[in-house]
């Protein structure tokens, strides 16, 4: 059986659009990652370099620079691997925080990514592969706003591959973004 996938020149359009404007570099300084550590019973943050991680970001200089806010090439050297299952709006209670809001929506994935990564012994550094996938009603002026709440999460610097896919539809009709992980722990 073949499948044939078909996608209109609209939905093209649409994803060039949102993906431009997701992924357009900002201009702020770094914001740097750290770790916590326990030591003598109290928190201590400290910076995480990054040849202290069990992987390796970066973009080849034989390939093109990206033009955005990712790394092309996410490296294992050593750690365990964690598959974080694409994360949707719910609370704790498993309630969508909102129906339109989707700028609350992709706050609560980036809470949901984060308390699963911080529960597999890691933190939001420890990010390798994000793929984002977002509904095609969601407005263009609103991609934005993910892109300031994701860099509030992850090391802009040192970005996370990525891949950034705009779709019909997810698994309910209410839900306007989801996104999965990788993420490597030592």
């Amino acid at each position: 059986m073949k499948l044939r996938l078909c996608v209109p020149s609209a939905t093209i359009v649409c994803f060039l659009l949102l993906t431009t404007t997701l992924c357009a570099q900002d201009s702020r300084p770094d914001s740097a990652q750290t770790q916590t550590k326990t030591v003598s019973g109290q928190k201590v943050k400290k910076p995480v370099k990054p040849n202290d991680r069990p992987f390796r970001l970066y973009n080849p200089s034989t390939m093109p620079k990206p033009v955005a806010t990712y790394s092309h090439v996410a490296e294992i050297t050593g750690g365990k691997l964690v598959y974080i299952a694409g994360q949707v709006g719910n609370d704790m209670s498993g309630n969508l925080v909102s129906t339109t809001d989707f700028r609350a929506q992709v706050e609560q994935v980036f809470k949901n990514l984060k308390a699963a990564v911080e529960a597999a012994g890691g933190d939001m550094s420890s990010m390798v592969k994000m793929n984002y996938y977002v509904v095609e009603a969601v407005d263009a002026k609103e991609m934005p706003a993910m892109r300031e709440i994701r860099d509030k999460y992850i090391n802009v610097e040192n970005p996370p591959a990525s891949t950034f896919v705009v779709v019909k539809r997810l698994a309910r009709p209410e839900i306007l973004v989801e996104i999965e992980a990788v993420a490597v722990v030592k």
